[in-house]
Parts: C-alpha cells; structure tokens; sequence
C-alpha cells in the first residue's frame, strides 16, 4: 500500500506542529513549502520539500510553487476512476490524500494603516487558494483542513477509524469554500475601493460570525450575530462585553441605534433607546449632567431601555443608572467604582466601544425578500447644510443650539419623525407615523407643559401648513426643516402668523 501524503502550507502556523507530528506518526509522508517547511524541520518533523515533489524551484519569490500538475494532479485524481489512476502512474503522480492550509494573511495587511498597495498585492495568495479549491472539489478523497480549530477533529477521527469520515470531509470542503469566497470577497472590495467603482456590476460581501443568538426580533425566528472584517473600532460589532447577559438581536439593533445618535455629539451626551428610536438625548457639561437630561426627557420609556454615552462613566453617574432597570450601558469606559457598582446588577450588560478614533464610512446594507438595498450611510451634517432662514423672524442664539440638537437626533428617528427640543435635551419625540402631524401631535403630548418656548425638528418638509399651525399653538418658536414642498410657502407664512423662525436646510432624513 502507498504511503499516505499530506500537503502542509500555513501562514497560521499555531498548533501546526503537534498536528504535523501526529500525521507523521500515523504513517503520513509531510511535503511542506517555504516558511512551513523550515518550522517543521526545526521542530524534527521529517519533511519533503515541494521542489522534491514538482521537480522544479520555488520561483518569483515563492510567487510559483504548488501551481504544478504533481500537486494538482495529486489533488484532483479520483481514485475510483481507472484512467485518472493511470495517468497518474504513468506520470509518477502520488496522491494526496491531506491538505492542510490556511493562506496569506492579506486582512492583516490591510488593517496596518501603514501598508502600502504593494503590500496588500504581495498578499494575494494564488496557490492557496488553488490548492484548497482542488482538494475541496476532489473532498470524496482528500481531507482539507483550513482551519487549526479542526486539527483535533481529524486527528481524533484518524485515531478511531483510522481515516476521516466522507461527512467531516464534505464539512471541512464546504468551510474550505466558505473560506475561500471570503478572502476573495475582502480583496475584492479593496481593490474595488482602489479604483473608485462605486456601482460595482456585482456585490460580494463577507461577514464573520461573531455569536450565535438565542433568537431573533422574536422568540421563533434563529439569528446569528455577524460582523465585518476590519469592523470600525466605533461599532456595536467591535464592542467589548464586560458584564450581563449574552447579547439578544433586538439588543444589537437597538445598541447600534444608541451608539451612532451619541457619536453625533462632542459635548458630552447621553442618548436613551427603545425600539431602535430615541426616547430621550441629554447634554450637559458632565456626563452625570447629560444622563440626567436624558432621563428627564422621558423616565417612563427609558425603564428597560439602553443607554449610551460618549464619556467614561463616573461615580455619580453609574448610581442614578443603577436606579432604573436597564438592558444596556454603552460607553468609551467606566471607572473602577461605576463598574463595582454596575456589575452588582446580575444581567445589565455593560460594553465598552471606542469613540476617539477616525470613523470609517460605509456602505448601508438592507435586505429585501430576493435581494439587497446598498446606499451611503447618512453622514450629512448640520455643517454640511445649505442654511436658509425664509421667515421674517430668525432663531436666537438659544434657539439654534435647541435646533441643533433637534436636528442631530431626528435623522435617526424612524420616519415620519418629528423631535421636540430645548438647548439639552429632546422634550418629545414622535417617530414611524403614517403622517407628520400624528408625528408631531405624539411628541407634543409627550412634551407636556415642556412643549412652550421648545424648538422642533423634521425629517422631512412639511406637505401644508397644519403641522406649523399646530406647534405655534402649543407654544414651539422655532422649527428646523429640509424644505423643498410645492407648498412651502403655506408653512412659511403660517410660522410667521405665530412669530416661529424657521431654518430650511435642504436635505432630508428619512429613515424607515
């Protein structure tokens, strides 16, 4: 019987040596490459070099080295196939029968900010992949292993049976392909930046599991948690879990909303989330200041909501949260006290995002039943408005800071949207109504007596005067917009009947 042959060309080379010694015990002939070869022999493994194995030279600086039919035809051959045994007899082709490969490390290229386009193109690997692909096709026959996590499968499979069974071998094929599709997809959507494209004919995208979810929004549909390569270090997806319970789906929606509404103000900000909507933002000078804002915004919808803040969380501050029943507490950082103080709180999950470093943009993808939605994030900013003020009267200096906030909040409220603000803090915010006065009846009712001398925000223009008509009645002075009806006019002339400056900024945000 012919000696077994395992192929071994790894840029992770953790745990490969023992495992490479377990082969070689087992009867298994070790042909290695490069780096992998001279691990292997410095570890006593006995090994063959791929050169012995093809005849010809590692050559273009390791560029050529498995791309050769002693390797591939050991790949691909199928055993069963008379003709495929005879030509690789006549050929002195041996068969191999493990492949054990992981391949260039081109994602941790990429995330030094420091590498160059040269050094992400020398980490395209072409042989890996190669040699993956051949033997996942040919897996009936050859046991590929692209991960070390599977080593002590097969080693345990090897030691029972004495081989690894075909089921494991189509598993390890099918995460091979997995494996392969997602390194490709990586380069593909640098290289794609590169040049600019950006209506690419085709989309690949890859994500990488980053936890299983005990359910979905409800507790019959499955749900997997995944994230980006490279994620933004700013992200619920890069987030570190220092305390509570495992993280749910509605949990992630709902911190994403939180983390990007408090990543809109420098001061220090607390932004309260339920439902993936606002129920209440706060500034201040401190961050217990801020907090405090946010409760009073609205103390009956912030129990069990999440709360994000964008400073490290203080004494005084984790003692009010400790008050109240919460789902989440994001923040850059907690002193030692506010955690011994938190974490005496069995299932509140405290997580840690970093908010100080440089934001990447990124493309919003939303799904569809059959397909995918792909547009730019909303980064537009109230700097980045064309500002017109139509009515007779202009914002106070007290006004513009309210309408600020407004402004700053209501692009993530779900739409129709309308928020209701004072110079720190929202007062009443109306969200995902089929029309914008109900929106703006909501949060004025939520408002209260509050409602006088508070500033309001829309997500969008306003289709007739009724909704302007309404909040001069309740006592708002001021009102922020995009503009752009064929009606405008109407809500100008009714703002002016109640002495309401209002500011037009020419852009929109909706948000369903």
């Amino acid at each position: 019987m012919a000696k077994r042959r395992a192929l071994v060309s790894v840029s992770d080379k953790a745990g490969i040596v023992p495992f490479v010694q377990a082969l070689a015990e087992k009867g298994f002939e070790i042909v290695s490459t490069g780096g992998t070869h001279r691990t292997l022999e410095e570890a006593g493994v006995p090994v063959t070099g791929i050169s012995e194995v093809t005849g010809f030279p590692e050559i273009l600086d390791g560029r050529v080295k498995t791309l050769h039919p002693n390797i591939h035809g050991g790949l691909l051959a199928m055993r069963e196939k008379a003709e495929h045994q005879a030509q690789i007899n006549e050929h002195d082709i041996q068969p191999i029968d493990i492949v054990v490969v992981n391949l260039y490390p081109f994602q941790q290229t990429i995330a030094n900010k420091e590498a160059t386009f040269a050094d992400a193109i020398e980490n395209i690997d072409i042989g890996g992949p190669s040699m993956l692909r051949s033997a996942a096709k040919n897996h009936q026959h050859v046991t590929v292993v692209v991960d070390p996590t599977d080593y002590e499968t097969v080693l345990s499979e090897l030691n029972e049976a004495g081989d690894v069974s075909v089921e494991t071998k189509r598993k390890l094929a099918a995460k091979v392909f997995r494996h392969t599709a997602a390194y490709d997809a990586v380069i593909a959507e640098y290289l794609t930046k590169a040049v600019g494209e950006e209506n690419p004919e085709s989309l690949t995208v890859t994500y990488e599991k980053k936890q299983a979810l005990r359910y979905g929004e409800n507790p019959h549909q499955k749900a997997t948690f995944y994230k980006k390569p490279l994620a933004d270090s700013s992200s619920i997806a890069a987030a570190t879990q220092l305390h509570g319970k495992e993280l749910s789906y509605n949990n992630i929606n709902d911190a994403d909303a939180a983390l990007a509404i408090v990543k809109e103000f420098e001061q220090p900000a607390a932004v309260a989330v339920k439902h993936m909507n606002p129920c209440g933002v706060g500034t201040g000078e401190t961050i217990e200041a801020a907090y405090d804002k946010a409760y009073e915004a609205d103390p009956v919808s912030i129990f069990g909501g999440i709360v994000a803040l964008n400073r490290k969380v203080d004494t005084a501050t984790a003692l009010k949260m400790k008050e109240i029943f919460l789902e989440i507490i994001i923040a850059p950082s907690f002193t030692e006290e506010a955690l011994e103080i938190l974490t005496s709180k069995k299932n509140l999950r405290l997580l840690t995002v970093e908010l100080d470093g440089e934001e990447k943009v990124e493309k919003k993808l939303t799904s569809v039943h059959g397909g995918l939605l792909v547009q730019d994030e909303d980064r537009y900013g109230f700097a980045d408005a064309e500002i017109s003020i139509p009515t007779k009267r202009e914002p106070t200096e007290e006004e513009w800071e309210a309408l600020k906030l407004a402004w700053k909040v209501v692009k993530h409220v779900k739409s129709n949207a309308i928020v209701l603000a004072n110079g720190q803090m929202t007062v009443g915010v109306g969200a995902g109504q089929m029309n914008r006065v109900g929106a703006a009846a909501i949060a004025t009712e939520q408002a209260g007596e509050r409602v006088k001398g508070a500033v309001m925000g829309s997500d969008a223009f306003f289709p007739m005067g009724d909704t302007v008509e309404n909040a001069g009645k309740a006592g708002i002075t001021a009102i922020i917009q995009p503009g752009g009806s064929i009606r405008d006019q109407e809500s100008i002339e009714m703002a002016d009947k109640y002495g309401i400056a209002m500011v037009m900024t020419g852009v929109r945000h909706f948000k369903h």
